[in-house]
């Protein structure tokens, strides 16, 4: 199981989404569904679904965040004839970025908003496939333009079984923002690949909640050295998530509230739920206590 797992977060369409991308998408499938009651939007459903292999999760918990370009998924594919067929079903009802056709780092590459705000690169890849041909990518623009390099680098730092791939800036005047250096860097954290780049042109995003990051911790050392790790705007700390220096949005989570969730009693459910949405920070103790009903 990833120990990173990206985080989408809808209005009312999570379901409805999870299964337009398991079905465009091969090597993908919904994994297990639950509904978590008493939320301040209430009752949210959350879903587990596979998208070529990596493992995602989808919330429907009301109209409080949009999807931007800050953070997109790019998908490498082998023939122009997949690129074209699932380019087709992500623009139907959304919008083109950037034109699908040939560009000098790419002989087949496009940028589209699909039907429910979240944007997707797609591009050809000469060669062989990567083992993860979804990634999800970073784009630093507005305040943050220009810190790609330096956030790869602090991530780098905390998080075990990472590496940084390749970090490539962009030549003079290629940039229209001056404070844009990489136009592509590839990382690794915790064994889960991610693309990154500072914004070439001016932007009014950036990274928010509607799409975000979870840790799942395996016990309270854990969540508690992430947090103190990522954590870096106090006001955003709330029910398990946090916002680092960078405004990027993470959920730093026990793994075993998705036991709980996706296997528990509506009973168990009920009573985790009432508890953790008092938390700032998960205290895993007092979650189990609450699982068993003391």
């Amino acid at each position: 199981m990833n120990k990173i797992v990206p985080h989408l977060w809808f209005d009312k369409e999570a379901k409805e989404a999870a299964e337009f991308y398991t079905k465009i998408f091969d090597d993908s499938k919904i994994r297990s569904s639950a509904i978590v009651p008493g939320t301040p939007s209430g009752d949210a459903e959350i879903i587990d679904f596979e998208i070529l292999g990596l493992r995602c999760q989808a919330t429907s918990a009301g109209p409080y965040f949009k999807f931007n370009p800050s953070i997109s998924f790019m998908v490498s594919l082998g023939t122009k004839e997949e690129i074209d067929s699932i380019w087709a079903s992500l623009a139907e009802g959304g919008q083109v970025l950037m034109p699908l056709e040939e560009y000098p780092f790419s002989k087949w590459y496009g940028w589209v908003k699909d039907r429910y705000g979240l944007t997707w690169q797609l591009i050809l890849v000469e060669g062989d496939i990567p083992d993860q041909s979804i990634k999800p990518c970073l784009l630093f623009s507005n305040g943050v333009c220009g810190l790609a390099k330096e956030a790869i680098e602090h991530y780098s730092n905390i998080f075990k079984d990472s590496s940084i791939e390749l970090i490539s800036k962009y030549g003079e005047g290629e940039a229209l923002v001056k404070d844009a250096k990489v136009n592509f860097a590839a990382f690794k954290l915790e064994g889960v690949e991610f693309v990154a780049m500072d914004n070439a042109m001016e932007a009014d995003f950036t990274f928010d909640e509607a799409f975000s990051l979870i840790v799942m911790c395996k016990d309270q050392n854990e969540i508690d050295y992430y947090w103190d790790k990522l954590s870096a705007v106090p006001e955003a700390e709330q029910c398990g998530w946090i916002k680092d220096r960078y405004g990027l949005s993470w959920q730093i989570v026990p793994e075993s509230i998705d036991e709980v969730f996706y296997k528990g009693s509506k009973e168990e459910i009920k009573r985790i739920t009432d508890v953790f949405l008092k938390m700032k920070k998960f205290d895993l103790e007092e979650l189990e206590r609450a699982r068993r009903g003391e």
